[in-house]
């Protein structure tokens, strides 16, 4: 009876062991299709947090209070840029990314290469793209991010801001005045509109008057109308006049505002031009600023 038992445990070792050895195999090769591509889904989520970082520039104006713009930032950026970064750029506010104007915007970060560096840095390339109401690009501005991994999260630790790539610009010649105006690619099919200025003597005795051109968005409707860049144009002599106080134009306690000069002519902004705030007046604001108006010189 022993001998029997012996040789029933024999055999049964075997047996055991090509059991566990098949349970082992099948874990092992469960545990095998289990893991995925590590750095896969490592790059998935830098990549998500450059793209959230992106989307987000738009809720951060740069312009209000420190005290507005620091809460701004840490609701905004606080899940994908890290607190030194944030701290950095509360120091001189204009140097961060963000929104600076109402129009344009940026829009949200275009991804063109990413390049993993080290276990924990990603270097990622790419361009913040900007837009208006009435266009989906305007401007294309590089952007240099450096992504980290601190502890279990992965935050942008490092942002470089290139020169803006300008869209497609168009210009508008005037022969007659001697001057030329440079208007963004979406004032395409503009319109000009010529009317005149009139100005009053201070002293109630004689009248000064003159052309006033304006530059007519594409868009504008009578029933919809949006903000015109008007341009005064003065002879010389009737600058100097007004400079002197000796006419004024309009109501505004404030007099027009040089844009350029010719050896004729004097071009200026209306003061007060956009009181009303029409549609587009951010839009026109910002051509403006960028100082659009040359004249021919022979």
């Amino acid at each position: 009876m022993k001998k029997l038992l012996s040789v029933i445990l024999l055999l049964s070792i075997p047996l055991f062991g090509c059991t566990n050895g098949e349970s082992t195999g099948q874990t092992q090769g469960d545990d095998e299709t289990e893991v995925t591509n590590p750095s896969g889904d490592e790059e998935k989520v830098v990549v998500d947090i450059v793209e959230k970082f992106g989307h987000n520039l738009q809720n951060v104006s740069l312009m209000g209070s420190q005290e507005e713009v620091e809460k701004s930032m840490q609701e905004h950026y606080g899940e994908t840029v890290s607190p030194q970064l944030i701290e950095q750029w509360l120091t001189d506010p204009l140097k961060a990314p963000g929104r600076l104007t109402s129009s344009p915007w940026p829009d949200r970060i275009d991804i063109e290469t990413k390049e993993k560096e080290s276990d924990h840095v990603y270097a990622i390339e790419g361009k913040i793209v900007e837009r208006t109401n009435v266009e989906q690009t305007v401007n294309e501005t590089p952007i240099h991010l450096v992504v980290e991994k601190m502890g279990e999260h992965w935050l942008i630790n490092e942002v470089t801001v290139g020169e803006a790539e300008q869209g497609d610009s168009l210009v508008y010649t005037n022969e007659e005045y001697g001057f030329e105006f440079t208007l963004p690619a979406t004032w395409k099919d503009y319109s000009i509109v010529m009317e005149k200025w009139k100005g009053e003597a201070v002293t109630g005795e004689g009248k000064e008057e003159g052309p006033m051109l304006s530059i007519r968005h594409p868009q504008w409707t009578s029933e919809n109308p949006r903000q015109d860049i008007p341009i005064l144009i003065l002879t010389i002599d009737q600058w100097d006049a007004l400079q002197q106080e000796k006419f004024h134009i309009g109501a505004a306690p404030i007099g027009p505002q040089e844009l350029n000069r010719n050896e004729k002519y004097v071009f200026a902004l209306p003061a007060r031009y956009n009181f009303a705030f029409p549609t587009g007046y951010e839009e026109v604001e910002q051509i403006l600023e960028a100082n659009p108006l040359h004249v021919n010189v022979d």
